[in-house]
């Protein structure tokens, strides 16, 4: 009975391609928007995972001023110096790392060419911090960094801009009004998670920048890499209670600076994807909902077309259950027709999508699979009014129907 049913729902589906096409169209958009929005804020969350542990492994910026960004108080808290970050990587456990750094604009001349660019200052620590690695060349020597020699290295960005893709280790770079010598080459590393452009790099000798381009020896940031196995709350505590003694603050006072965990940066941005994904996923799910209005009005609407068929079949013996089901698989297959090609749209559409957007795609069976089921219930769910109303139909009344 059940096969006959499927046979003859697929019938009715055929006789009106069209109609049967638009019908499952809402369930179509439907199904593809939830899965591509869903598809793409995942893979969001992963780039902006991936991009701030880019940062640094376990990484804490440590800066003077009692928050982040404008009116911070960093301009009227004292800044660090070398010896800061000296003292916390030997007075610290726990602690793989301590980079002080510096930064200043600069205009970068090569080779007849020039570029603006901002100028880091620090030691070999700062590769260690942020996880840089060197395609071509060296780090720093230890005589370099105390002597402050006129030596860097730069990114791949600057690389092209300025020497044109040549090799340009042994090269002479002019940073401002200071003339050096290109020692290493970073690996690329591309796009930040602010957007910024992270091959855009040019990493001095921290004395070099701060004897010959700012002229003062403060230092903006501290870099702490932490040892993932160590406990990073009491790590964070004992950082700042060794800052508060260093800064010679009273216990009265309030902290002169303040300590950004990048791995909390990382999940309250990695939460904030989740929940515009979650939200952009629930926008999506209306129009699934809008579909299985349509299914339900076009079943509506056969229903009445074939209202002596259906008398016809209750008066030679049709079981109310058997009209009942034949209606109800009609809009099943609706739907899941639709779920499918729903499903298979958006996959090509989060694959293209994801490639424009440059984030990773991450194919998800679960949300598939989910959107399917879910169409398939909006045709048990909008199709059982339309079916039922044609099983109690009076087969009498039925047959006189024009």
């Amino acid at each position: 009975m059940l096969w006959n049913t499927l046979l003859l729902a697929l019938r009715s589906i055929q006789r009106n391609l069209l109609r049967s096409f638009l019908t499952v169209l809402g369930i179509v958009i439907g199904v593809s928007a939830v899965i591509t929005m869903v598809t793409l804020g995942r893979g969001a969350t992963e780039a902006v995972q991936t991009q701030i542990a880019g940062l640094g492994t376990n990484l804490l910026m440590i800066r003077p001023g009692q928050r982040m960004g404008p009116g911070g108080g960093g301009a009227t808290a004292p800044a660090f110096k070398d010896s800061d970050a000296e003292l916390i990587a030997t007075q610290l456990s726990g602690i793989v790392a301590v980079a002080p750094e510096a930064r200043a604009a600069a205009t970068l001349v090569a080779g007849g060419q020039n570029w603006s660019s901002s100028v880091v200052g620090s030691t070999n620590a700062w590769l260690q911090t942020g996880n840089w690695e060197l395609a071509a060349g060296r780090a720093f020597s230890d005589s370099e960094l105390r002597a402050g020699a006129a030596v860097c290295i730069i990114g791949t960005t600057i690389q092209r801009q300025l020497y044109g893709g040549a090799d340009p280790i042994g090269q002479a770079l002019r940073v401002g009004k200071v003339p050096c010598q290109v020692v290493g080459l970073f690996k690329s590393r591309g796009q930040g998670s602010f957007g910024n452009d992270q091959d855009e790099v040019v990493l001095m000798p921290i004395k070099t920048l701060q004897r010959r381009i700012t002229g003062n020896t403060n230092v903006n940031t501290l870099l702490v890499s932490m040892d993932p196995a160590s406990d990073t709350a009491r790590v964070k505590s004992s950082l700042a209670e060794l800052l508060r003694e260093m800064r010679k603050l009273a216990r009265s006072d309030d902290d002169n600076f303040n300590v950004l965990d990048t791995r909390q940066l990382a999940d309250t941005l990695s939460g904030t994807t989740q929940v515009m994904t979650m939200l952009l996923g629930a926008v999506a799910a209306v129009s699934l909902l809008v579909g299985g209005i349509g299914v339900m009005n076009i079943m509506l609407v056969s229903v009445t077309e074939r209202t002596r068929e259906i008398g016809l079949r209750l008066a030679i013996g049709a079981l109310e259950r058997e009209v009942l089901l034949q209606f109800l698989i009609e809009a099943v297959v609706l739907s899941s027709l639709g779920g499918l090609i729903g499903v298979v749209l958006a996959s090509a559409a989060s694959v293209l999508l994801a490639q424009l957007m440059q984030v990773p795609y991450v194919f998800q069976p679960g949300i598939n699979l989910l959107s399917f089921v879910f169409s398939a219930g909006i045709g048990v769910l909008f199709g059982y009014f339309p079916a039922r109303r044609a099983a109690r139909m009076d087969p009498i009344e039925a047959l006189r129907h024009e």
